[in-house]
């Protein structure tokens, strides 16, 4: 039988941050289990985790990579690991609290009650709902979903949000090792993915804060595979089969 939700955070260079997201998410009276995947932070970000798991024996785990080897394989190893043990619900998040924690029992009530295959936590499903960032780019993210929406067909107002909570049966379904993109893509293609196969996607709003520590990871490289990205996966499935589930 399936067993408890685990939440998967890709973290590198988070000192500032892993301590209090872990004591955060650990807090949550759904018990959620928590994926640390790490990849090779410089700065300890793995240290604090071991250290964590001695407090939160069972719920807390760490994978650990050599290096900087992008957003997308992080979620995939975390995801075949989550169905290798069995998680009913995944759940995918930041670890610069831009995704407020407390949304995680949201999300995942939403999944229950109604009955949804994948819940996206939305920036734009009402208005705009971002804290923090620059004009430039709020503009840049808004009409960057847009765009995503317009050449996929995707009826989503958020297309590239990072905060998702998952049923089992989708990343089983989704043959994970044909999704392609490493990066800020990442999250359409897995989206798209799963609408094309029929999944029942919802979005509910949520407020999306800058970060406060660390750095941004976001680059104009990500931005740019995502914008030609996006046409080619379009492309590409045309000559691809989706059995509707």
């Amino acid at each position: 039988m399936p067993q408890a939700q685990l939440v998967i955070i890709p973290t590198y260079n988070e000192i500032d941050n892993i301590a209090a997201m872990i004591d955060k998410v650990m807090s949550l009276e759904e018990q959620f289990e928590l994926l640390i995947i790490d990849d090779g932070s410089p700065d300890g970000t793995a240290q604090v985790v071991r250290s964590k798991q001695i407090e939160f024996k069972n719920r807390l785990h760490l994978l650990e990579r050599s290096g900087k080897l992008g957003l997308g394989t992080a979620y995939i190893l975390g995801f075949k690991w989550a169905l290798e043990k069995d998680y009913e619900y995944i759940f995918e998040m930041d670890c610069d609290f831009s995704h407020n924690p407390d949304d995680l029992s949201r999300l995942y009530k939403t999944a229950i009650e109604k009955n949804a295959d994948l819940v996206i936590g939305s920036r734009y499903i009402n208005g705009v709902n971002v804290v923090n960032w620059p004009m430039n780019r709020v503009l840049m993210s808004y009409y960057a979903s847009a765009y995503v929406r317009i050449i996929t067909g995707m009826p989503l107002r958020d297309t590239t949000a990072g905060f998702k909570c998952y049923h089992r049966k989708v990343l089983k379904t989704i043959e994970l090792d044909r999704i392609k993109f490493m990066g800020y893509a990442f999250q359409i293609e897995m989206k798209f993915t799963a609408w094309k196969l029929g999944f029942k996607m919802i979005e509910i709003p949520i407020i999306f804060y800058d970060r406060t520590q660390g750095q941004s990871k976001m680059s104009g490289g990500i931005f740019r595979e995502a914008f030609f990205g996006v046409i080619q996966m379009k492309i590409k499935s045309w000559f691809r089969n989706y059995p509707k589930q």
